[in-house]
Parts: structure tokens; sequence; C-alpha cells
């Protein structure tokens, strides 16, 4: 009502959260509260494809975190893996955006703007060495390649990703950077380290820009996922 300024008759683009695409034809309108607008459904189009990047993150400042849910939603993404690192700060596992209620708000604006339906997975860890030890040696085998990206590393993206296809994780770490033992116990799973140059980039800039370049090597390797 107040951004389509939908009406009677009007036909609209629906998605259903994890299910079908489509579009509903406005049956009725009710403008007053409690608003209500009826729909005349048409299902046609499945999304079934799962992108073929997930994100293995730092947790961020919780401002930071809202826009990286709403933005890498929309360029596609599989699992969010958030995690603690020597760099966190400990106030920002309090934050009230790490409530499903309040993250999944972000995520279905992210795939609105897409005109996807696809609800990304989201997991907390709060303990770096557990998650390493304990987790990452039980997924590590659902990709092709793992990805660290650290400010100086040797290899760009290109170089590094050369075969496929495959699913791919890419880590990336807080403001300042992941220390020297996170590096360590990464590579340890199996973890490549690259780098976009010497500038160094805030981690929604970083994210956003990495996803882009994930993207277009799978693009140019004919790999949708």
């Amino acid at each position: 009502m107040k951004v389509l300024g939908a009406k009677t008759g009007d036909r609209l683009k629906v998605g259903v959260i994890n299910g079908h695409l489509g579009h509903g034809t406005v049956v009725s309108v009710e403008r007053k509260s409690p608003f209500r607008v009826e729909l005349a459904l048409k299902l046609v189009s499945a999304q079934v494809v799962e992108p073929p990047i997930d994100l293995l993150l730092a947790l961020p400042r919780p401002i930071m975190l809202k826009r990286i849910f709403s933005q890498v939603t929309t360029l596609g993404i599989g699992t969010f893996y958030l995690i603690h690192a020597r760099r966190v700060e400990k106030s920002f596992w309090n934050s009230s955006l790490l409530q499903e209620e309040q993250y999944r708000f972000q995520l279905v604006q992210g795939l609105e703007q897409a005109v996807a339906t696809r609800l990304p997975r989201v997991q907390f860890h709060q303990r770096f060495k557990p998650f390493v030890e304990d987790i990452l040696p039980g997924i590590r085998a659902n990709y092709s390649h793992l990805l660290l990206a650290h400010p100086g590393g040797r290899n760009t993206l290109v170089q590094t990703v050369k075969t496929g296809p495959g699913r791919i994780l890419l880590a990336v770490g807080p403001e300042g950077g992941w220390v020297e033992y996170e590096r360590q116990k990464l590579k340890e799973q199996g973890f490549q380290t690259i780098s976009m140059g010497e500038r160094i980039l805030k981690v929604d800039t970083a994210v956003i820009a990495l996803h882009s370049q994930i993207s277009l090597v799978l693009q140019m390797r004919g790999d949708r996922g």
C-alpha cells in the first residue's frame, strides 16, 4: 500500500519463503487499521538452487551486521557462520540483532530486493577454537575451496579458484583482521589466504567486493552452484 500503491486488480510479484515464485492479483484492499490486502495467487516457478557461496564471518558491529545480512542475502548466500575472534568485542554477542526475529527481517528484505525466496541459514558460534576444531572438520568436505581473506596475501582470488565445480566457503575477519593464531588454525583446516590488494577495507565493503569477485569467477567457469 505504501510503497507500490497497490489497488484492486493490480498484479504483483509474489514469493513464498523457501517456496515458489509467481504473481498475485489484488482482490481487495483495506487501507485502515488493521491493514489488509487479499491476493489471488498463482505460483509457477520453484527456487530450489542454493547459492554456491557460504560466509564464515567474525561477528561485526551490529549496525554493520544488519547491512551485511540484507546486502549479502540480495547477492545470494547459502549459510552465514558467525563466529568469535580475538578482535571481536564481547559486547557484540549481547546484541538483540542476534535473535532470529530481529535478523530474519533483514534477510527477508534482501530476498525481496533480489526477487528470491530461499532464506539463508544463520549459525552463531561464540567460541573460535571449538568451531575450528569441532565444527569445521565436519563441513569442509562440502566445499571445493576454503578462502581466507586477509590483507597482504600473495594470491588473488582468480589465481586461487581454478578448479571446480563446487561450493565455496569465504572467511572474512573482524575490523583489524585475523590474528596470526586464527589464520594458522584456519589454514590447518585447509583454508587458502587470498587478498584483494594493499587497501584495507571495512568488513561490509570487503564482504560485498569478495562475493562479487567470486560470483564473477564462477560465471566465467560456467558454475552456477
